[in-house]
């Protein structure tokens, strides 16, 4: 048997399409179709993600050895998954910091700290942590809590940005849009989730966006 026939026996067990490999595993059409067809094999760089999309092994694709099955897979059994994503290091910014971001972005100097994330943007540079304080955004945040901020990622409704209003202080609010102005530029509100602090509004005072919370932490250790 060849890799070929694993990879299609795979697909028949699991009733995937080869639409299914694409998406799994980023591969082009022609690449995939290759290798249903026995054209030509997978290379390394999709191995990993074909033999998850497969519910496989890459020890299995690539030889026949071993079990055909990945450790077990019952959703009712477990409804989470390893994240095998690198870490990569960022800089913890206080909300001062955070504030002259949209001014000159951080010089890398005097960081409050230090701390990971998976996340990957688009300019990894402008990726940033911040730590919650403050009861406004309770209960979704708790002070304490950790974000992670893209500074190069536009806002869009529903999601959480950290802006400054013309302090030196950055704050942290839910985005919502509520228009345009004359000039075609979106208006928007920011919105607090904890209703005993005012919601402010991009028609009535200054507000510069810093970036978009793309991950939030929270530790449940007392």
């Amino acid at each position: 048997m060849q890799i070929t026939d694993r990879i299609n026996q795979k697909m028949t067990e699991h009733s995937l399409s080869q639409a299914d490999l694409i998406r799994g595993t980023g591969a082009g059409r022609a690449t995939v179709s290759g290798w249903v067809n026995g054209t030509n094999n997978p290379s390394a760089k999709h191995l990993d993600n074909l033999a998850k999309t497969l519910k496989t092994t890459t020890s299995w694709l690539l030889t026949g050895e071993g079990s055909s099955a990945t450790e077990r897979n019952d959703s009712n059994f477990s409804n989470v998954v390893i994240n095998e994503s690198p870490l990569r290091r960022i800089p913890i910014l206080d909300f001062v910091q955070a504030g002259s971001f949209y001014e000159s972005g951080y010089d890398g100097i005097h960081p409050k700290g230090e701390t990971y994330t998976t996340y990957i943007g688009c300019k990894p540079e402008s990726v940033f942590s911040l730590e919650v304080s403050g009861l406004s955004m309770i209960p979704e945040f708790a002070p304490g809590d950790k974000l992670v901020v893209d500074a190069a990622k536009e806002p869009y409704p529903g999601c959480y940005v950290i802006a400054q209003n013309g302090s030196h202080e950055a704050t942290f609010k839910k985005y919502r849009a509520i228009g345009y102005d004359e000039h075609g530029r979106e208006t928007f509100e920011l919105v607090p989730l904890n209703p005993d602090f005012p919601i402010m509004n991009s028609t009535q005072q200054e507000i510069r966006i810093i970036g978009v919370v793309v991950e939030h932490l929270r530790s449940f250790g007392k």
